[in-house]
């Protein structure tokens, strides 16, 4: 409704040098709206964030709010905080009617409200401007990556605080899960185009691919229409009429529109595709073997972790969950061999090397160009794999222009600073890789490409992340770090995890039944029936075809012509690629559940024969 709006952007265009921005931008700020904004890296989110919050000029356009409207902003360039307390530096925000927020945030987002901002970790340093935020008096509020460095009981959260905020709201976030936990609506920015869908970040990928599909029919109609133009032009200007002259020009102009129309709906669907070699000369499984193992800092008397046992093989794909502090860095350090143990045994394998991905982007100091980054040593080529590839070539399958190798990373945004991140860790991706929180800042389409370049990855993968979606796409287990020091496998991923985890404390709080027969089981074996058991021996062989098949179509999907060229076998393929994951997803629950009932028999007649 008219009377909801709040704020309105008309015909707006916003140029920076002779790089346009934005033009005939036009877009609507209702009150209730809550806003996922979507678009490539560089493709002018922040700007209109900024333009929102009143940062940026307009070039041209007219720009109009609801009078005194107030606008939070969270974003990545924070204001310096005091040297005082956290809950001090909250003092000129805090008034009787909000003041009991502070107690409430600090507990949620795992803060001292007493702890002084000097002594905080540059991630704790992020809740106290979030909370900054969240109190600030505000009719919009807008939020760029607001889940950087929380962990997923903060997320989970936040995400519920958000949905019943009575606030609009703009979020960037690379988080699907997170942003379809609470949107209604959503923002893309596609080629300097602004795409409102009015169904919220679940239906994005839906509504978006519709979209595509439209535009492709729309050029291939366009295509045979300009093609019968030349034609008839070609075989009637031989009559040197002048209508028929004007006709030919028209259809060139034509022609030329439509290819450069294609050329940019072709830069839209474009996929990233670093290749990661899925060969491996050395064939042994072995990685690391932990036994009974504990970790503890000097003068600390608690234990980081404690009687951790787990063998990691080659292909092991692990996801590091828990809350800050718990104790994912130190393994990762254990593993590296930087941390000695305190106690138990572990073996690591000879020479072993990770590939390393610091979220803190420790490697990008100073001020060096790209090229210094992926060509430290100097010259133009680098190591891919163990072979030689020129810088330039390397820069494009990362969605970077070559010209720009030599420009200094300080003119990149922290999404384009990760993405030179990973080019530089795939490129050689040794014995295994460690990734510490890879996906913060990542666009969702460098999101995508790199959950499909994991996927396609045969060696050891360690995951420390806390977005869910993500880790459900590329892990198989899942290492649980709990703050007394313990540590739980599971099989799966985070979806996999959070069942196990609601069935444990279901079953927590079931009253304790007594067991009556207790005697005439002591001797028995723990075994499934006929019918489980040899359903549990077949599933793994079915599994591996059905993960054959869909490895198939993901190859023939790499084709980048497919789409284009023979657009009935791409939807047949995508469409039987809809089927096997769901008949995997299926099965592979089922040998989770059939595994779950055979551990329960083993274990439950351990109680009882201890009784």
């Amino acid at each position: 409704m008219a009377s909801d709006l709040l704020f309105s952007l008309r015909d707006v265009e916003i140029k920076f040098g002779k790089k346009v921005i934005f033009q005939d931008l036009n877009l609507n700020l209702h009150k209730g709206d809550m806003i996922a904004l979507v678009g490539k890296n560089g493709v002018g989110k922040t700007t209109l964030m900024k333009t929102i919050y009143g940062d940026q000029d307009l070039d041209a356009g007219e720009l109009w709010n609801y009078p005194n409207l107030k606008v939070g902003y969270f974003n990545q360039k924070f204001e310096k905080l005091n040297n005082k307390t956290i809950e001090e530096n909250f003092s000129d925000l805090l008034n009787e009617q909000n003041k009991h927020f502070v107690d409430i945030f600090c507990n949620k987002l795992n803060l001292d409200k007493l702890a002084n901002v000097e002594d905080l970790s540059g991630g704790q340093k992020r809740k106290v401007y979030l909370i900054r935020s969240l109190l600030k008096d505000s009719d919009v509020l807008l939020l760029d990556e607001p889940t950087n460095h929380l962990d997923l009981q903060c997320i989970e959260w936040l995400e519920s605080y958000l949905r019943n905020l009575n606030k609009t709201i703009i979020c960037v976030s690379h988080d699907r899960t997170f942003l379809s936990n609470f949107t209604n609506k959503v923002f893309w920015i596609d080629r300097g185009k602004l795409r409102v869908s009015p169904r919220g970040f679940k239906d994005f990928d839906k509504w978006s691919e519709e979209l595509l599909d439209q535009e492709y029919r729309e050029l291939r109609n366009r295509k045979q229409f300009v093609n019968i133009e030349l034609e008839w032009a070609n075989k009637g200007v031989k009559a040197r009429v002048k209508r028929n002259e004007k006709r030919l020009k028209r259809a060139k102009e034509l022609k030329a529109q439509l290819e450069k129309d294609e050329a940019s709906y072709r830069s839209a669907i474009k996929s990233l595709r670093p290749q990661v070699s899925k060969k491996s000369t050395d064939q042994s499984k072995f990685i690391a073997e932990l036994q009974e193992v504990f970790v503890k800092y000097p003068n600390q008397s608690d234990f980081v972790f404690k009687n951790l046992s787990i063998k990691i093989s080659k292909n092991d794909r692990i996801g590091l969950l828990g809350n800050n502090g718990s104790g994912k860095s130190t393994f990762l350090r254990t593993i590296l061999n930087e941390i000695k143990i305190s106690k138990g045994k572990i073996k690591l394998k000879k020479n072993l090397e990770f590939s390393y991905f610091d979220q803190m982007r420790n490697d990008l100091n100073g001020r060096k160009s790209i090229k210094d980054i992926l060509v430290p040593s100097g010259g133009d080529y680098l190591k891919v794999q163990g072979r030689d590839r020129h810088v330039c070539s390397y820069v494009k399958d990362f969605q970077f222009d070559p010209k720009n190798v030599n420009h200094t990373i300080q003119t990149l945004s922290g999404g384009e600073q990760n993405r030179l991140l990973l080019a530089k860790v795939l490129a050689n991706p040794k014995t295994g890789l460690i990734l510490d929180e890879p996906t913060n800042d990542l666009d969702l389409e460098t999101l995508d490409l790199l959950t499909e370049m994991l996927s396609n990855y045969n060696g050891t993968l360690l995951i420390v992340s806390h977005d869910r979606d993500f880790l459900d796409q590329t892990v198989n287990k899942i290492l649980h770090f709990k703050e007394d020091g313990n540590v739980s496998l599971f099989f799966g991923g985070y979806s996999d995890f959070l069942k196990s985890e609601n069935q444990q404390v279901a079953k927590n709080k079931e009253t304790k039944k007594s067991y009556s027969e207790n005697n005439k089981v002591k001797n028995s074996k723990a075994k499934l029936s006929y019918k489980f058991q040899y359903e549990l021996e077949q599933l793994p062989n079915q599994i591996k075809n059905i993960q054959q098949e869909l490895e198939d179509i993901k190859n023939e999907l790499k084709d980048t012509n497919l789409y284009l060229e023979n657009f009935e076998r791409y939807q047949e393929i995508t469409s039987k690629m809809e089927v096997l994951n769901n008949d995997l997803n299926t099965k592979e629950n089922r040998w989770f559940e059939l595994i779950k009932m055979e551990e329960d028999l083993v274990s439950n007649l351990a109680t009882i024969n201890k009784r």
